[in-house]
């Protein structure tokens, strides 16, 4: 069964503001946009002392509890993942004054910087990495399928299957120029996908947006040394962040390396992960192609899903 993340789901709903950076004012030497991400709400602080990752939750979608809630994920996965350590928390008091996280600056470089011009045996090497990333995600297992409730992690059930994601969101592919045979034809791969993920019947903590620009990688050691953005993790299936990881990069030495790292932990023949992993990321395309033209991400996403709808077999394998 799969699950979309508060990203994707429609259990939850979707500027920049003065946070006052309370513990910042005092030797403040730089603030500047940290590159990368399409929010515009990450910053990069500079101190005589130190250097901070700011979020600034200044967008009327963030939920009023939005900064506790990361921080407490955060606090969930530390010594199990290298996340950072959290400095400062304050929820959003009214439009005026929104809700502020405030971590440690982990070192690395982000991984699709470097994923970029890396040679084989690196890619291959990385993609371990993430797969052991991925499979120890879905080592932390949880009671249902849903979206966090508050920052207790309580779980607020959000029971959605593919083919019933893909209902939800038929007008808005309709909007965006798909034809009713086109569809047509993702309903049934909805369906299909259903089936490949009923194999696996439990549910674990998602990061639901884990590809190489959420990961840190030291360029020296080739191990990841930091995992953020952790705004739409949810309560999900095991094979989700997987599907994220291996979305768009179709080099099949990466792809075998994230594979076997996953099933060296919880088994099951490659191919048959595979295949289920591509099935529980129809979610997260099917949601992007809704937002076709927003971004490269909504656009890639979008093409990735024609294929798939040409070819089920070929993506479902």
């Amino acid at each position: 069964m799969a699950v979309p993340s508060r990203r994707h789901s429609p259990c939850a709903g979707s500027g920049e503001g003065d946070a006052g950076l309370m513990g910042f004012e005092e030797g403040l030497v730089a603030f500047e946009p940290m590159p990368g991400g399409w929010s515009g709400e990450t910053f990069l602080a500079q101190t005589h002392a130190e250097r901070s990752v700011v979020r600034i939750f200044a967008d009327p979608r963030h939920r009023q509890d939005a900064p506790e809630l990361q921080a407490a994920l955060l606090h969930l996965v530390r010594g199990l993942l290298p996340v950072p350590g959290v400095r400062e928390v304050r929820r959003r008091r009214d439009a005026e004054t929104p809700g502020l996280l405030v971590t440690e600056h982990l070192p690395g470089v982000r991984a699709d910087l470097f994923l970029a011009d890396a040679d084989a045996a690196a890619r291959t090497r990385l993609g371990a990495a993430f797969g052991t990333v991925a499979a120890t995600l879905a080592a932390m297992p949880t009671l249902r399928a849903g979206t966090w409730a508050d920052a207790d992690l309580r779980i607020e059930p959000c029971d959605l299957d593919v083919a019933g994601w893909v209902e939800r969101c038929r007008a808005g592919l309709a909007g965006r120029g798909w034809a009713p045979e086109a569809l047509a034809g993702l309903g049934e791969l909805a369906l299909r996908a259903d089936d490949l993920l009923a194999a696996l019947d439990r549910t674990c903590l998602v990061h639901s947006d884990l590809n190489p620009k959420n990961l840190l990688v030291d360029p020296d050691t080739l191990t990841v040394t930091g995992v953020v953005d952790w705004e739409f993790s949810h309560s999900g299936h095991p094979w989700t962040d997987l599907g994220n990881l291996i979305r768009f990069d179709r080099d099949p030495r990466y792809v075998t390396a994230v594979l076997d790292a996953w099933c060296a932990r919880h088994g099951g023949p490659p191919d048959v992960v595979r295949a289920g992993a591509r099935a529980a990321d129809l979610v997260a395309l099917v949601e992007l192609a809704t937002r076709a033209g927003e971004n490269p991400v909504t656009d890639a996403a979008v093409a990735r899903l024609h294929e798939a709808v040409a070819d089920p077999d070929g993506y479902l394998s």
